[in-house]
């Protein structure tokens, strides 16, 4: 198949901006809760409907009396916190712009942003922020004003307000329409230099109200109950943003945690109890890698490799049963399954919080079957594909009908096209309209309304899309063999001691790898071996580390041709960070900037 398409489940909307929904819902349900922040405790604070409504109108007006205006660009630096949300739907009252920047960003990345979206104002969250920023004001001429929230900022600006009238902040939203320019989004910059999506409030609006229409009957874990997520994706990225307004517009409660992982992220997730979770692959390895190590450390491992291969023979059945290509679980697998779950299964719900039974993926690939062992365990990760420059999720799988290790059909009121050369076009109403200042790289991927992704994909019988990699990522030997890494470096991370994988063989002989490996995971190993720990020089060189790590490398090399293989392949002694510039901060692999940080590395691999 080489087109598809889902009409939309509505009109995009005539009138009216983001900030809209946040008064309509108050009127509508003033009490009801619509998000929770944590108190000086460390406990859950509910604010009502009502309550958030006064929150935004009163920041609003302090933004318009310390100067913001209409059309003006404001910067947000901070993590994933209730104030991000706060001044989001405050700046959009007034028709501001807002341009998320990651907190993790450095200086230079900064200076670039904020010089290339011309921001006339920047909140940040800390002192470290600030200063940051305040070490460029030299050469941001545009930049009057910089607030910071750790030092009251929320306060100060409520209290410049007072003076400030309802009618006027309510005359610049009613100005507000749907064409008007929302936020300027910056790409994770894999490919080069970030650039500055353009996005409106239509565009979001409709991408909000689909992902809420859609997926309806999953944001909720139990028939009756209310609708809560815990967003503890960055800001930042467009995935978060968009949690964080169909949340809101769609009155699912909502609270922030700044942790993408982690022993915090468990706590939380474990107090406040979501019933929808959307995440990025890592958190689902993470909390699988967690049971795991907990079986084996109770000297039952054995029985969780059963209890996994039984979840994943449950749920291939399921999916089977969806597409009408078989009759479903049989009465043995039944039993089975039943059998497990109370010792395995539900420990997998406990992580999350015990409510949760279906949850989002994105940001990078899936394995399928880790997305079949979460739905064998009773949670339906569903995975998305989507861009930046269409505002969030263009595809994506649907409740009942999942088909793991594809992105799903596209959204409603989407079409995906496969080009000529595997190429990923897309065409709907979120389809962003532009890059910031930048229309030699828009004509680059627009093209009357299709988004040329760059990402390479086919289309099953069924509509589903399955990504393949990157058209600028494809490799070429030195014999003309053309390879996907991605794939490979998927497989070789399916090992649980196994952090990232980075393939290489651009113009080379024949494909290479560096591996990382996942300390927390190696430390459990060495301990289940009775083996003492190793400091990650000695580790490089280990015997019985390499082999494991070459059993991987084998599985993987067994999907593909021997020209594609993986020949050979070195252990680091260190991960691959954000702060040593070689992931994005939504963990993808930079590829030129890895090869060009470990160039040694990768030249001893050819000798």
């Amino acid at each position: 198949m080489r087109e598809f398409t889902v009409p939309p489940l509505d009109a995009p909307p005539l009138v009216g901006g983001l900030a809209d929904a946040v008064f309509h819902r108050a009127e509508r349900f003033p009490e009801r809760v619509a998000l929770c922040r944590k108190n000086a405790l460390g406990g859950w604070e509910e604010v009502t409907s009502a309550r958030f409504r006064d929150e935004v109108l009163a920041l609003a007006k302090g933004l318009i009396a310390d100067g913001v205006r209409f059309g003006d660009r404001v910067a947000l630096m901070c993590r994933t916190r209730y104030e991000w949300t706060l001044f989001d739907f405050a700046l959009w009252t007034v028709g501001a712009q807002s341009v998320p920047v990651y907190p993790t960003s450095s200086r230079e990345q900064v200076f670039r942003m904020l010089q290339d979206a011309e921001v006339s104002a920047a909140l940040v969250e800390h002192e470290d922020h600030a200063m940051t920023v305040g070490s460029l004001i030299g050469g941001l001429p545009l930049l009057k004003r910089l607030w910071q929230l750790d030092a009251g900022a929320v306060a100060d600006l409520t209290a410049a307000g007072e003076r400030i009238a309802d009618d006027v902040v309510h005359r610049h939203r009613r100005a507000v329409t749907p064409d008007s320019t929302a936020t300027v989004v910056y790409t994770s910059g894999t490919a080069g230099r970030p650039r500055g999506c353009v996005l409106t409030h239509a565009q979001l609006m409709f991408e909000a109200s689909t992902l809420t229409g859609h997926w309806e009957a999953a944001l909720r874990g139990r028939p009756g109950e209310d609708a809560s997520t815990l967003l503890f994706l960055p800001l930042a990225h467009v995935y978060g943003r968009m949690v964080q307004i169909a949340a809101v517009r769609g009155g699912v409660r909502l609270a922030h945690q700044p942790a993408v992982a982690g022993a915090e992220l468990l706590a939380d997730l474990a107090a406040f109890r979501p019933t929808f979770v959307l995440a990025v692959p890592y958190v689902f390895e993470k909390i699988y890698a967690e049971v795991r190590r907990t079986a084996e450390r109770d000297g039952k491992a054995g029985n969780f490799e059963k209890a996994a291969d039984a979840a994943v023979r449950y749920a291939e059945a399921l999916e089977q049963r969806a597409f009408g290509r078989g009759p479903g679980p049989s009465a043995a697998m039944r039993v089975q399954h039943q059998l497990f779950d109370r010792s395995v299964y539900a420990r997998v719900r406990e992580l999350l919080g015990g409510r949760v039974r279906h949850a989002m993926s994105g940001g990078s690939a899936l394995d399928r079957r880790l997305g079949l062992f979460f739905e064998g365990a009773g949670i339906t990760v569903m995975e998305g594909y989507g861009l930046t420059e269409t505002a969030g999720a263009a595809t994506g799988n649907p409740p009942g009908r999942t088909k793991f290790g594809t992105v799903g059909p596209p959204v409603p009121g989407t079409t995906v096209h496969i080009a000529e050369d595997g190429e990923i076009w897309l065409h709907g109403p979120q389809v962003f309209a532009g890059y910031h200042s930048d229309p030699a790289a828009t004509a680059d991927v627009l093209h009357d309304g299709w988004l040329a992704t760059g990402d390479l994909g086919t289309l099953d019988e069924d509509g589903y899309l399955t990504v393949v990699g990157r058209k600028k990522e494809i490799l070429v030997t030195s014999g003309g063999k053309s390879v996907s890494p991605v794939p490979l470096e998927e497989r070789v991370r399916s090992h649980p001691l196994v952090a990232q994988c980075l393939v290489v063989g651009d113009d080379r002989p024949f494909v290479a790898a560096l591996v990382t490996v996942d300390q927390e995971a190696v430390d459990h190993w060495l301990a289940m071996l009775r083996r003492p720990v190793l400091a990650p020089g000695e580790l490089v060189r280990d015997p019985e580390l390499e082999t494991e790590i070459r059993r991987a490398v084998v599985l993987a090399n067994a999907q593909v041709s021997q020209a594609e293989s993986i020949r050979t392949f070195r252990i680091l002694a260190h991960p691959f960070t954000e702060e040593h510039g070689l992931l994005t901060p939504s963990l993808k692999l930079k590829r030129q900037a890895i090869e060009e940080a470990y160039a040694a590395e990768v030249e001893a691999l050819y000798r």
